[in-house]
Protein backbone atom coordinates (compact mmCIF):
# COMPACT_ATOMS: atom_id res chain seq x y z
CA UNK A 1 0.00 0.00 0.00
CA UNK A 2 1.09 3.40 -0.75
CA UNK A 3 1.90 6.30 1.64
CA UNK A 4 -1.02 8.14 0.04
CA UNK A 5 -3.23 5.03 0.24
CA UNK A 6 -2.34 4.61 3.84
CA UNK A 7 -2.93 8.42 4.56
CA UNK A 8 -6.55 7.88 3.27
CA UNK A 9 -7.12 5.02 5.01
CA UNK A 10 -6.12 6.24 8.20
CA UNK A 11 -8.60 9.52 7.00
CA UNK A 12 -11.62 6.85 6.44
CA UNK A 13 -10.69 6.12 10.78
CA UNK A 14 -10.75 9.04 11.72
CA UNK A 15 -13.70 10.60 9.96
CA UNK A 16 -15.49 6.95 10.80
CA UNK A 17 -14.87 7.98 14.83
CA UNK A 18 -15.75 11.37 14.08
CA UNK A 19 -18.62 10.73 12.43
CA UNK A 20 -20.04 9.40 15.65
CA UNK A 21 -20.91 13.47 16.46
CA UNK A 22 -21.71 13.96 13.45
CA UNK A 23 -19.09 14.37 9.88
CA UNK A 24 -20.64 18.13 9.30
CA UNK A 25 -18.81 19.45 11.95
CA UNK A 26 -15.54 17.72 11.24
CA UNK A 27 -13.71 21.09 10.08
CA UNK A 28 -15.37 23.52 11.69
CA UNK A 29 -15.96 24.82 15.45
CA UNK A 30 -19.65 24.18 16.50
CA UNK A 31 -20.84 27.77 17.30
CA UNK A 32 -22.04 26.74 20.83
CA UNK A 33 -18.72 24.71 22.09
CA UNK A 34 -14.93 24.58 22.25
CA UNK A 35 -12.80 24.52 19.18
CA UNK A 36 -11.08 20.58 18.68
CA UNK A 37 -13.20 18.10 20.46
CA UNK A 38 -14.25 15.84 17.68
CA UNK A 39 -10.15 15.48 17.31
CA UNK A 40 -9.68 14.94 20.82
CA UNK A 41 -12.82 12.53 21.11
CA UNK A 42 -11.39 10.33 17.58
CA UNK A 43 -7.84 10.08 18.57
CA UNK A 44 -8.10 6.85 21.14
CA UNK A 45 -10.33 4.46 18.61
CA UNK A 46 -7.71 5.93 15.72
CA UNK A 47 -4.73 4.45 18.24
CA UNK A 48 -7.00 1.17 18.82
CA UNK A 49 -6.92 0.47 14.85
CA UNK A 50 -3.44 1.44 14.60
CA UNK A 51 -2.71 -1.05 16.92
CA UNK A 52 -4.45 -3.55 15.53
CA UNK A 53 -2.69 -7.02 16.00
CA UNK A 54 0.57 -4.93 17.89
CA UNK A 55 2.22 -7.56 20.29
CA UNK A 56 3.33 -6.40 23.83
CA UNK A 57 7.10 -6.92 21.97
CA UNK A 58 5.81 -4.49 18.85
CA UNK A 59 4.81 -2.03 21.57
CA UNK A 60 7.95 -2.09 23.31
CA UNK A 61 10.35 -1.99 20.38
CA UNK A 62 12.30 0.94 19.98
CA UNK A 63 13.58 1.68 16.79
CA UNK A 64 17.02 3.55 18.56
CA UNK A 65 17.67 4.50 21.94
CA UNK A 66 17.05 8.50 21.63
CA UNK A 67 13.19 6.87 20.10
CA UNK A 68 10.12 6.18 21.48
CA UNK A 69 8.09 2.56 21.79
CA UNK A 70 4.77 2.94 21.54
CA UNK A 71 4.74 1.50 24.75
CA UNK A 72 6.30 5.01 25.55
CA UNK A 73 3.72 7.00 23.16
CA UNK A 74 1.04 5.34 25.06
CA UNK A 75 2.60 6.29 28.65
CA UNK A 76 3.09 9.88 28.12
CA UNK A 77 0.10 10.54 26.30
CA UNK A 78 -1.32 8.92 29.46
CA UNK A 79 0.75 11.38 31.80
CA UNK A 80 0.03 14.46 29.75
CA UNK A 81 -3.80 14.20 29.84
CA UNK A 82 -3.85 14.55 33.48
CA UNK A 83 -0.38 15.98 34.02
CA UNK A 84 -0.17 18.78 31.23
CA UNK A 85 -3.72 19.14 29.18
CA UNK A 86 -6.33 18.61 32.62
CA UNK A 87 -3.92 20.60 35.13
CA UNK A 88 -3.54 23.46 32.75
CA UNK A 89 -7.55 23.49 31.73
CA UNK A 90 -8.65 23.26 35.96
CA UNK A 91 -6.29 26.55 35.84
CA UNK A 92 -7.80 28.39 32.93
CA UNK A 93 -11.25 28.26 34.72
CA UNK A 94 -10.20 28.54 38.30
CA UNK A 95 -7.31 31.47 37.98
CA UNK A 96 -7.08 34.81 36.68
CA UNK A 97 -4.08 34.84 33.69
CA UNK A 98 -2.29 31.97 35.70
CA UNK A 99 1.02 30.79 34.73
CA UNK A 100 2.42 27.45 32.58
CA UNK A 101 5.70 26.37 32.56
CA UNK A 102 6.71 24.65 29.33
CA UNK A 103 6.02 20.71 29.30
CA UNK A 104 8.88 18.53 28.46
CA UNK A 105 8.22 14.48 27.87
CA UNK A 106 11.58 13.94 28.09
CA UNK A 107 11.76 14.90 31.87
CA UNK A 108 9.58 12.42 32.35
CA UNK A 109 11.35 9.16 30.95
CA UNK A 110 12.05 6.85 33.46
CA UNK A 111 7.99 7.34 34.19
CA UNK A 112 6.94 6.01 30.58
CA UNK A 113 10.54 3.49 30.42
CA UNK A 114 8.66 0.40 31.87
CA UNK A 115 5.04 1.53 31.37
CA UNK A 116 2.72 -1.40 30.49
CA UNK A 117 1.26 -0.59 27.05
CA UNK A 118 -2.43 -1.59 28.03
CA UNK A 119 -2.72 0.03 31.31
CA UNK A 120 -1.25 3.60 29.70
CA UNK A 121 -3.81 3.07 27.09
CA UNK A 122 -6.85 2.53 29.36
CA UNK A 123 -5.70 4.81 31.81
CA UNK A 124 -5.30 7.40 29.02
CA UNK A 125 -8.73 6.19 27.34
CA UNK A 126 -10.31 6.88 30.75
CA UNK A 127 -8.80 10.53 31.09
CA UNK A 128 -9.62 11.34 27.96
CA UNK A 129 -13.68 10.55 28.13
CA UNK A 130 -13.80 12.74 31.85
CA UNK A 131 -11.73 15.67 29.84
CA UNK A 132 -14.01 15.51 26.70
CA UNK A 133 -16.94 15.02 29.25
CA UNK A 134 -15.92 18.37 31.01
CA UNK A 135 -15.04 20.53 28.15
CA UNK A 136 -18.31 19.63 26.46
CA UNK A 137 -19.91 21.36 29.35
CA UNK A 138 -18.26 24.02 29.20
CA UNK A 139 -19.62 27.07 27.07
CA UNK A 140 -17.33 28.53 23.95
CA UNK A 141 -16.72 31.75 25.69
CA UNK A 142 -14.33 30.25 27.98
CA UNK A 143 -12.24 29.48 24.52
CA UNK A 144 -11.10 33.24 25.47
CA UNK A 145 -9.63 32.41 28.61
CA UNK A 146 -6.10 34.20 29.28
CA UNK A 147 -2.89 32.63 30.33
CA UNK A 148 0.47 33.33 30.36
CA UNK A 149 3.02 30.48 28.83
CA UNK A 150 6.46 30.94 29.67
CA UNK A 151 8.05 30.70 26.91
CA UNK A 152 4.95 31.16 24.48
CA UNK A 153 3.67 34.16 26.09
CA UNK A 154 -0.30 34.95 26.37
CA UNK A 155 -2.01 32.17 24.77
CA UNK A 156 -5.85 31.49 25.19
CA UNK A 157 -7.90 28.34 26.02
CA UNK A 158 -8.49 27.72 22.15
CA UNK A 159 -5.14 28.44 21.84
CA UNK A 160 -4.37 25.45 23.86
CA UNK A 161 -7.28 23.23 22.70
CA UNK A 162 -5.68 23.42 18.98
CA UNK A 163 -2.37 22.17 20.33
CA UNK A 164 -3.85 19.63 22.24
CA UNK A 165 -4.86 18.40 18.91
CA UNK A 166 -1.36 18.59 17.44
CA UNK A 167 -0.17 16.68 20.23
CA UNK A 168 -2.81 14.09 19.36
CA UNK A 169 -2.02 13.97 15.59
CA UNK A 170 1.45 14.37 15.90
CA UNK A 171 1.41 10.92 18.39
CA UNK A 172 -0.82 9.44 16.17
CA UNK A 173 1.57 9.98 13.22
CA UNK A 174 4.58 8.68 15.52
CA UNK A 175 2.37 5.33 16.45
CA UNK A 176 1.49 4.99 12.25
CA UNK A 177 5.08 5.59 11.86
CA UNK A 178 6.86 2.64 14.26
CA UNK A 179 3.74 0.19 13.08
CA UNK A 180 5.37 0.48 10.00
CA UNK A 181 8.24 0.31 10.46
CA UNK A 182 7.81 -2.58 12.71
CA UNK A 183 4.98 -4.89 11.42
CA UNK A 184 5.47 -4.26 7.63
CA UNK A 185 8.58 -2.78 6.36
CA UNK A 186 10.49 -6.25 6.32
CA UNK A 187 7.22 -7.97 5.15
CA UNK A 188 7.59 -5.43 1.93
CA UNK A 189 10.69 -6.86 1.23
CA UNK A 190 12.96 -4.87 -1.75
CA UNK A 191 9.62 -2.38 -1.94
CA UNK A 192 10.44 -1.38 1.64
CA UNK A 193 13.14 0.35 0.18
CA UNK A 194 10.94 3.23 -1.55
CA UNK A 195 9.83 4.05 1.95
CA UNK A 196 11.67 6.98 4.15
CA UNK A 197 10.65 6.20 7.71
CA UNK A 198 11.50 7.90 10.52
CA UNK A 199 9.57 6.07 13.72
Amino acid sequence: MSDESRQNALLGHYQEAVGKRGRDRLNRMDEQCLPCLDILEATPEILRQLMAGVTDADARWKPSAERFSIAEVLAHLSHSEGHCYRMRLDRFLSEQRPEFESDDAHLYLDLYRDADPEDAFDHFEEQRETNLEFLRGLPASDGSRVALHKEAGEITLAHMLHEWAMHDLGHIRQVAELVRARKYLEGAGPLGAFYYLKP
